[in-house]
């Protein structure tokens, strides 16, 4: 069980970029983290992914307009901008250490968007389970994550595509072109 505070690191965003990011937008610090309440598990990272609408997240433009971050253009989307001053965020999948719930098990490995820190605390209904015996744990990030889910349907069910029905074809496809 974890003590009534642990600590640990977190990746804030301390400015925005209005190019490329660089070191000097980002800072890790120290955070403190609360035991979890009902309802809640504590995840230690152990993978962190870096997604193509993360450019936008931390930009909050007309780039990220475009990558549909949430803004004037695109209201309801579900995809935030980050704020300066505060942790960022993204998918990672990482281990069960306490837990006061029934969904997410001590030692449970867990798929969850409160990445870019050491440990998460979560509610339970936005943890999802995965096994490490059926594929490593990095792999629910990429080809099993929503990068490759992405281009598989991309491929596979993007009516019109130059990839479909080209049997022994090579095919490539990058989710980040915004197409």
């Amino acid at each position: 069980m974890a003590s009534p505070t642990q600590h640990s690191r977190a990746w804030y965003l301390t400015s925005r970029p209005t190019d490329q990011p660089r070191p000097e937008h980002f800072a890790l610090r120290e955070v403190a983290v609360p035991p979890p309440g009902d309802g809640q598990a504590l995840v230690r990272n152990q993978y962190l992914s870096v997604e193509p609408h993360m450019l936008g997240c931390m930009r909050g433009d007309e780039l990220a307009q475009q990558l549909g971050i949430r803004g004037p253009l695109n209201p309801t989307s579900e995809l935030l901008p980050y704020a300066p001053g505060e942790p960022m965020f993204g998918p990672a999948v990482g281990e069960v250490i306490a837990s006061r719930t029934d969904t997410a098990a001590v030692g449970t490995h867990i798929l969850h968007t409160l990445g870019w820190r050491e440990h998460a605390l979560l509610d339970a209904d936005h943890c999802t389970s995965v096994d490490p015996r059926l594929a490593p744990l990095s792999a629910y990030l990429g080809v099993l994550g929503l990068t490759g889910l992405t281009a598989y349907a991309g491929i596979t069910r993007e009516p019109g595509s130059p990839c479909r029905g080209i049997p022994g074809s090579s095919k490539a496809t990058s989710t980040a072109s915004r197409r």
